[in-house]
């Protein structure tokens, strides 16, 4: 599945799931992630919660195309141990994305921007990129991207 980002829109077909999950162990959720970025969902996320009789939980939120629900529900009903899902449409504002190389003294970067109507609003350096400048060169992964950023703004 390919997501169209090079202009700004109003994405309608979009689906969030829920599961509130207290008795699936924390190994297991790693392995749901993968399953469910495999199978479409552009986002999935967990946030610590406590259920009734003040048990300690997960709940999981997955976002995802409507076209990969019945995949997705799959997914959760047999890789976790809930009984019930909650889901819903959803709309997702998408800003438009370009690409940019920046060179710095260790080499180059590539950082995603985020336009809104036509203007830079967002610029963010690629995590891996930037990790393999800090692992390569023993820098602190923060001086990589703040050395980026500083050549992104002196453009």
């Amino acid at each position: 599945m390919s997501f169209n980002h090079r202009e700004e829109h109003i994405d309608n077909g979009m689906m969030k799931l829920e599961v509130n999950l207290d008795d699936t162990p924390g190994e297991w959720l790693g392995y749901l992630m993968d399953l469910l970025f495999d199978k479409g969902a552009n986002d999935v996320y967990y946030t610590p919660i406590y259920m009734k009789k003040n048990r300690p939980a997960v709940k999981v939120e997955v976002l995802y195309d409507q076209k990969v629900h019945e995949d997705i529900t799959d997914i959760i009903f047999k890789e976790t141990t809930t009984l019930g899902v909650r889901f819903y449409p959803l709309s997702v504002h998408r800003l438009e994305r370009k690409f940019q190389k920046i060179m710095t003294k260790w080499g180059e970067v590539t950082v995603k921007k985020g336009l809104k109507n036509g203007e830079v609003v967002k610029s963010s350096p690629e995590f891996d990129e930037c990790k393999a400048i800090a692992q390569k060169h023993q820098v602190p992964l923060k001086t990589v991207y703040q050395e980026v950023m500083r050549a992104v703004n002196d453009k």
